[in-house]
């Protein structure tokens, strides 16, 4: 798995690629905390474009950043997510606590 974090527009922007399993779940952590850290935003958005497979540790880490920004008001919402990734998200309950967006540009112009 490789992960990409940016800020834009006051929302830490996470760019996924590969398959989200327990192997990136604990980089997913750690680099998405230590950015959530340094710049003090609540806000998270994900770009899923690139991710192929996702289990129940990749959802597990999203399930902890999620309780951890929602607790200081923020939110979190999914963009360019695949169909095969959507199914799992939505069997797990995610898509009911996080936004889904077709673009970065949709998801953004919501927060």
């Amino acid at each position: 798995m490789k992960l990409l974090t940016d800020m834009k527009q006051g929302v830490l922007l996470v760019r996924i690629e590969g398959e989200f399993d327990m192997h990136g779940a604990d980089e997913f952590r750690r680099q998405v905390d230590d950015a959530l850290d340094v710049s003090g935003v609540r806000n998270i958005l994900l770009n899923l474009e690139n991710v192929s497979f996702i289990d129940s540790s990749g959802l597990g880490v999203i399930l902890g950043r999620y309780k951890r920004i929602s607790t200081a008001g923020g939110q979190m919402m999914a963009a360019h997510v695949q169909p095969q990734v959507a199914r799992i998200l939505e069997v797990s309950g995610l898509f009911r606590i996080i936004g889904l967006c077709d673009t970065e540009t949709e998801a953004l112009s919501r927060f």
